[in-house]
């Protein structure tokens, strides 16, 4: 093919969206009922990213979320899943996101009681005011995965487990979310089907559903690894 041929095409190029680490907190109530809900809400028409769905409460690590103390740690085997193929140090951070971003769009508090000395930035100003400090016994790390790239935003979300028993707060009262997500309800797993999911969400609910009602840490994490080179599914153990 020559410089002149008028059918050459230029070469595509490669995605260079930022992949952002984040973290999504999946909370279940009557887990072990005849029909276990889950929490969710509506992202706005106008959001740049999954406008429109219905999606769990999460975003993106905040800088200032690897400062933050926890009030109660990680437990170990959660500790040691998230660790691998990250960096360990990220862990931390990842659990305290998902802990200030349950409260900001939700207005909900896994904490343990307890005073701050100086809490960084507003949403953790308001968190230490309710008398709590962030608690991530009740985490189980349960899903991990990267955004496909050729998306507007990407990102390396870490999905987390709880049962609404580990809340501090009323689970009914969303006074104190903020207006990030809209119609903040329970949704019960069998009427999921009814409502706009993102893919990903879709699959994380299966995944999630099949387990129910067990909520003990699973042995094993699912990983959809989707780098600009290939498209992985990876478990992730927790080894060394």
């Amino acid at each position: 093919m020559t410089p002149s041929d008028s059918t050459a095409q230029p070469a595509p190029k490669p995605d260079k969206t930022a992949i952002r680490n984040a973290a999504t907190v999946i909370v279940v109530r009557d887990a072990d009922g005849d029909d276990p809900k889950i929490l969710m809400g509506q992202r706005g028409a106008k959001a740049a990213f999954m406008p429109n769905k219905f999606v769990f409460p999460g975003g993106a690590v905040d800088a200032e979320d690897a400062s933050v103390t926890l009030g109660k740690p990680l437990l170990a085997s959660t500790q040691a899943k998230l660790s691998e193929d990250s960096d360990p140090a990220l862990a931390l951070a990842l659990a305290v996101a998902a802990i200030r971003e349950l409260w900001e769009e939700t207005g909900q508090i896994l904490g343990t009681p307890g005073a701050w000395e100086t809490a960084p930035g507003p949403d953790w100003q308001s968190f230490a005011a309710q008398g709590y400090r962030p608690a991530a016994d009740a985490l189980q790390f349960v899903f991990r995965a990267i955004t496909p790239p050729g998306r507007p935003r990407r990102f390396d979300a870490r999905f987390f487990l709880i049962d609404a028993a580990a809340i501090v707060s009323d689970p009914d009262d969303f006074s104190n979310a903020s207006d990030e997500l809209s119609h903040l309800q329970w949704v019960p797993l069998s009427q999921m089907r009814s409502y706009d999911l993102p893919f990903i969400t879709q699959v994380v609910l299966a995944e999630i559903g099949a387990r129910l009602p067990d909520l003990s840490p699973p042995e094993s994490v699912p990983f959809f690894r989707n780098d600009d080179d290939e498209s992985l599914f990876l478990r992730l153990y927790g080894a060394a």
